[in-house]
């Protein structure tokens, strides 16, 4: 006699007979009914039933999706416009979403915002959600500083070709960061919305709502190391001057799979300027 055993077909099953508002007693009737061992049975419908109670539990605490920055990538273009010039479609992935462009930058933008940057470089920080303040973190082993938006011409430019590529509003970004990594400088894997669960949540998000997408245009090449690292994608985007990788969370949540890091500069240094998009203007 051939032993039994729990099968997908008869976990779906289950599941649609629980939807369905069905009582265990009435699913364990029904098996033993069409066969089913009783054992194999009662084992079946406890794990089954308690999977989709998790499953449910889970789902009750994941934000809802809202609307985010999409370029018009869906007829797979090799370039896309970005209201000045054109910029090389490198990479596209679905989950998480992102998108790779070459040529975002010439090298001369790059070299003016770094020179604008270097003499405002502090160590760089991470914000606090417990309070909604920043703080030095070893996490981040970089020198950074923030623009205004539309300081300088060059950041106005960069800022409306952002809004162009990603069909979003300029007033909904934050100010441009510029980053600097020295050799060994790494920023270990994170994500950038502003967790929910944190108390000091609500203050961030009161000044344009939550973080939706990120920008990070590389402004120099480094000797070695230095690219941006996607854990959950098995990726890593190699860090080449005037390039951008672009990525969205339609949600607070790590079914995003933004979860991404800057990996350790390895030789040479690193510098990037990211553009963080938030849901609604940003004041």
């Amino acid at each position: 006699m051939t032993e039994q055993k729990s099968t997908p077909e008869l976990q779906r099953w289950i599941v649609a007979q629980i939807e369905s508002g069905h009582a265990n007693r009435e699913l364990l009737r029904a098996m033993l009914a069409s066969g089913w061992d009783e054992d194999v049975a009662a084992q079946a419908l406890s794990d089954t039933r308690e999977a989709f109670l998790s499953e449910q539990d889970r789902l009750k605490h994941v934000p809802p999706a809202t609307p985010v920055p999409e370029p018009h990538l869906c007829a797979a273009p090799c370039s896309v416009w970005i209201g000045d010039h054109e910029v090389a479609v490198l990479m596209t992935l679905e989950h998480p979403r992102l998108a790779v462009f070459g040529g975002f930058l010439s090298d001369a933008e790059c070299d003016e915002l770094v020179a604008l940057a270097r003499a405002r470089l502090v160590r760089s920080e991470t914000v606090v959600g417990s309070t909604g303040g920043a703080e030095v973190n070893n996490a981040r082993t970089s020198e950074g500083m923030f623009f205004e938006r539309a300081e300088h011409e060059i950041c106005k430019c960069i800022e409306a070709r952002i809004a162009t590529l990603l069909n979003w509003p300029v007033q909904n970004g934050e100010g441009l960061q510029v980053l600097h990594y020295r050799p060994g400088a790494e920023y270990k894997p994170h994500y950038d919305y502003f967790d929910p669960a944190q108390s000091g949540t609500p203050d961030i998000v009161a000044r344009g709502g939550q973080r939706v997408a990120t920008m990070v245009i590389y402004l120099n090449t480094p000797a070695k190391g230095g690219g941006t690292v996607f854990p959950d994608a098995g990726i890593e985007v190699d860090a080449v001057k005037g390039k951008a990788v672009f990525f969205s969370y339609d949600r607070a949540h790590p079914m995003t799979a933004s979860l991404h890091g800057g990996s350790p500069v390895l030789d040479g240094e690193k510098w990037v300027a990211t553009k963080w998009l938030r849901e609604r203007e940003f004041v």
